[in-house]
C-alpha cells in the first residue's frame, strides 16, 4: 500500500493538473456573451492613368496625359429599429493634351447622411443630409483656350436637408419622398445663387420644396455591378422646373485588382442653362477594395 503522504501528494497534483483544464470548459454558443457589432463599413478605390508621347512620329499627333482616381463607400450604423447610413463618392481627374493648360476632367464630392426609423412595414420615416461641392478651382475656357475661374472648393456648395417616408420596393431597389430645404452657398462665384430679378448680388440661396431619391444597387453576374441614383427637388416657388440630377455606374471587374467603370451623369437645372448637361466617362485601371 502506498503511503498516506505519497497518495495525497498524487491527489495535489491531480487537482493542480486539472485547474487549466477546467478553465478551458468549452461553453455552448448560445451562452458565449459576444459584443455586438454596430458599424459595418464598406469602401473600394481606383486609379487611372493614360499617357502618349510622340518623336519624330510622321503620322502626326500630340502628347498627352490622363489621370483619375476616386473613392466610394458607406458606413452603416444599424441598432434597431435605427438605421444610419453616411455615403460618400470623392472623384479627381486632370488630363493635358499637347501645350495646352491641364485640364480638370472630374471633380467630385459627394456626401449623403440618411437615418431611418424602422416600423417593421415597408414604409419607414427618414431624415437626411447631403452635400455637394468640388476640390478644385472650376474654369470655363473660350474658343482660344482662354480661362475665366467660375467655381471653386465649397463655391459653390448644394446642401439639402429633408425628412419624409422611405420605400425599399425590392431588396435592390429604395425610394424615398419627402419636404426638403435646398440651400446653395457660394462667395467668389456669386452665379450659382444670385437672382438675377433683384439687384443685389446673394451669395446664399434658399428653396424649400418636395425631393425624391431613387436608388439601386444590381449585381449583374459575378463581375459586375450597375448602381444608380436618380435625385429629383422641386421648388414650392416654381414647382414646373424640377431639378434632375443622375449618376449612374457600371463596375466591370476584369481580372483581381483591374477594373472597367463606365459613369453617367446627367444634370437638368434649367435656371442654369436650358439643356441638359450629361458627363459620360471610361477609365480602366486599378481597384482595391479596402474594407
Amino acid at each position: 500500500m502506498d503511503h498516506p503522504a505519497l497518495c495525497l501528494r498524487r491527489l495535489a497534483a491531480v487537482v493542480i493538473l486539472s485547474v487549466p483544464l477546467a478553465a478551458q470548459e468549452v461553453y455552448p454558443p448560445d451562452t458565449i456573451d459576444v459584443e455586438p457589432q454596430y458599424w459595418r463599413h464598406a469602401l473600394g478605390t481606383s486609379l487611372t492613368f493614360s499617357q502618349v508621347s510622340f518623336s519624330d512620329w510622321a503620322q502626326g499627333g500630340e502628347n498627352s496625359y490622363a489621370y483619375g482616381a476616386s473613392a466610394v463607400g458607406t458606413s452603416t450604423y444599424d441598432w434597431h429599429p435605427i438605421t444610419w447610413v453616411h455615403s460618400y463618392k470623392l472623384g479627381f481627374g486632370q488630363t493635358r493634351i499637347g501645350g495646352r493648360q491641364t485640364r480638370k476632367t472630374e471633380d467630385k464630392i459627394d456626401l449623403e447622411s440618411v437615418i431611418t426609423y424602422r416600423l417593421g412595414i415597408t414604409i419607414n420615416p427618414y431624415a437626411a443630409l447631403t452635400l455637394k461641392t468640388q476640390f478644385a478651382t472650376g474654369y470655363r475656357y473660350d474658343k482660344a483656350g482662354n480661362r475665366t475661374p467660375i467655381s471653386w472648393f465649397f463655391d459653390p456648395a448644394f446642401l439639402t436637408q429633408s425628412v419624409g417616408l422611405g420605400y425599399e420596393i425590392t431588396p435592390q431597389l429604395r425610394s424615398r419622398f419627402g419636404f426638403a430645404l435646398r440651400e446653395i452657398v457660394t462667395s467668389q462665384y456669386p452665379s450659382f445663387a444670385d437672382d438675377p430679378k433683384t439687384p443685389e448680388t446673394e451669395k446664399i440661396k434658399i428653396e424649400d420644396g418636395l425631393e425624391s431619391v431613387t436608388e439601386g444597387t444590381w449585381k449583374l453576374d459575378n463581375s459586375t455591378t450597375l448602381n444608380a441614383k436618380l435625385e429629383l427637388f422641386s421648388s414650392f416657388r416654381e414647382p414646373e422646373k424640377i431639378i434632375v440630377r443622375g449618376d449612374n455606374t457600371l463596375t466591370v471587374r476584369l481580372a483581381k485588382i483591374v477594373t472597367l467603370v463606365v459613369n453617367v451623369q446627367l444634370i437638368n437645372e434649367r435656371r442654369v442653362t436650358p439643356r441638359t448637361q450629361v458627363k459620360q466617362s471610361l477609365g480602366v485601371g486599378i481597384s482595391y477594395v479596402v474594407l
